[in-house]
């Protein structure tokens, strides 16, 4: 087996049953903000004792193990079709493992194969960067916490929102509301304002790279992160929609150049598993350190 293979299948397996360090210290906080003896704290104790015994079993943290979303910074030179090569065999070996669960279909069949691969499965984007080290960073995205994806055109008249910052501001709390009692929460929201259809999902997905704990180097961008998270707090939604002071752990938001014609607000959620681990490759592919 290639160093390159097992380092990935390592990458699958971490990402599958542990969560990164700034998600528990998030969802510990959230524990303790929440009242003694109310459903939120029972609903976060769950989720607590499900971390705790996933990590301990290296199992996979949800039976949906969701979309397998790879992103590769990589120096100019690398093989990129061996690399997508050896990423779908990785997946295709840690589903054998049980790191992931079988349950990527053909959409037009139904058929599942049991490998998790097929067309567009995995998703392996290549971005390359002038550095010598390649940073591997992948995301597990559940199928229920997409289902409440939205994306807005605005104006959008019956949330009486412009084509402003405030308006952003409107339909992403708007996408709280809808999503409460679902999406599995409390969510992290990724989400670009501006792009087109396609390019504002992927931007704000690409939120999701980001820790929690960091700050937005736009100023502007920065305190609409902070209100959005500090109003949807205050909502009462809580966890799985319970009730409570928790309904998001973070809000991140970045943006995008539009054309005058549209202005696209593109909203992705993320359960309260937020799969998301990395790490750096050696020269001969073996795993140098973790990012998260």
């Amino acid at each position: 087996m290639s160093a390159l293979l097992e380092s990935l299948i390592e990458l699958i397996r971490r990402t599958s049953a542990e969560l990164p360090d700034d998600v528990n210290a998030a969802l510990v906080r959230s524990l303790e903000q929440e009242k003694k003896g109310t459903i939120a704290e029972s609903a976060l104790k769950i989720i607590e004792r499900n971390i705790e015994l996933a990590k301990r079993k290296s199992q996979p943290l949800c039976q949906d193990t969701g979309s397998v979303i790879f992103y590769v910074e990589c120096p100019l030179g690398l093989d990129q079709i061996t690399f997508e090569e050896t990423a779908r065999e990785a997946v295709k070996q840690a589903t054998k493992r049980g790191y992931l669960r079988q349950n990527s279909v053909d959409s037009v069949t139904g058929k599942n194969d049991g490998t998790n691969t097929g067309p567009g499965a995995p998703v392996v984007h290549f971005h390359q960067h002038r550095s010598a080290e390649t940073h591997v960073r992948l995301i597990l995205k559940g199928g229920g916490c997409e289902n409440v994806g939205a994306q807005y055109s605005l104006p959008a008249e019956k949330l009486h929102a412009n084509r402003d910052l405030d308006g952003c501001r409107k339909v992403i709390l708007d996408a709280v509301l809808q999503a409460q009692g679902k999406g599995c929460g409390p969510g992290i929201l990724g989400v670009c304002i501006g792009g087109d259809r396609a390019t504002g999902y992927e931007f704000s997905k690409q939120q999701f790279l980001r820790k929690l704990g960091d700050r937005n180097p736009d100023a502007t961008l920065d305190a609409l992160e902070q209100d959005i998270l500090k109003t949807a707090n205050e909502l009462g939604i809580g966890p799985m929609g319970f009730g409570g002071k928790t309904t998001l752990l973070g809000v991140k938001i970045c943006a995008a150049n539009r054309v005058p014609a549209s202005f696209f607000v593109s909203v992705s959620y993320m359960c309260w598993a937020y799969r998301r681990q990395g790490l750096t490759l050696n020269s001969d592919s073996s795993i140098a350190g973790w990012l998260y």
